[in-house]
């Protein structure tokens, strides 16, 4: 039996990844003098947008698997990038907020990110931007996540 597969032009997961390289490639290049790796990014964006929280919930929305968070973090902390408390209610949970020097990070290259995404957005148009974000976010698992914000 043979089973026809779509296109790999046609593909959806090879049309994701070759976009996330188009998009992360300018990402990687303003990262690059900052010593920091994409997801340590991310994790910095969250805090400084969201604040202090739980690391289960960091890594979630962070789209990090909880054990590269748990790693990550160490580094991170050592960094002085991100502090580290225990939650005084429940000393199993790990409350993680951003530091000082990762929020001077952040404010550094806010500008910058702010031009690559316009550069997205232009690019695109905004209602096609806004559409595809709608678009991702419907095929997200996790896209109750995004409608709570």
């Amino acid at each position: 039996m043979t089973i026809s597969l779509p296109p790999t032009t046609r593909s959806l997961p090879i049309a994701l990844m070759r976009a996330r390289e188009s998009i992360m490639a300018p990402i990687r290049d303003m990262l690059s003098e900052t010593g920091l790796s994409e997801q340590q990014w991310r994790v910095l964006r969250v805090l400084a947008e969201q604040g202090e929280m739980d690391s289960h919930s960091l890594a979630q929305r962070a789209c990090l698997l909880f054990p590269s968070l748990t790693r990550m973090a160490a580094t991170m902390n050592a960094k002085s990038l991100i502090t580290q408390t225990r939650d005084p209610n429940d000393r199993r949970r790990q409350l993680i907020a951003i530091a000082p020097a990762g929020l001077t990070i952040i404010e550094s290259r806010a500008e910058a990110a702010s031009d690559i995404a316009k550069g997205f957005r232009d690019k695109m148009g905004d209602e096609d931007y806004e559409t595809l974000l709608d678009l991702l976010g419907r095929l997200s698992a996790d896209a109750d996540v995004e409608e709570t914000q």
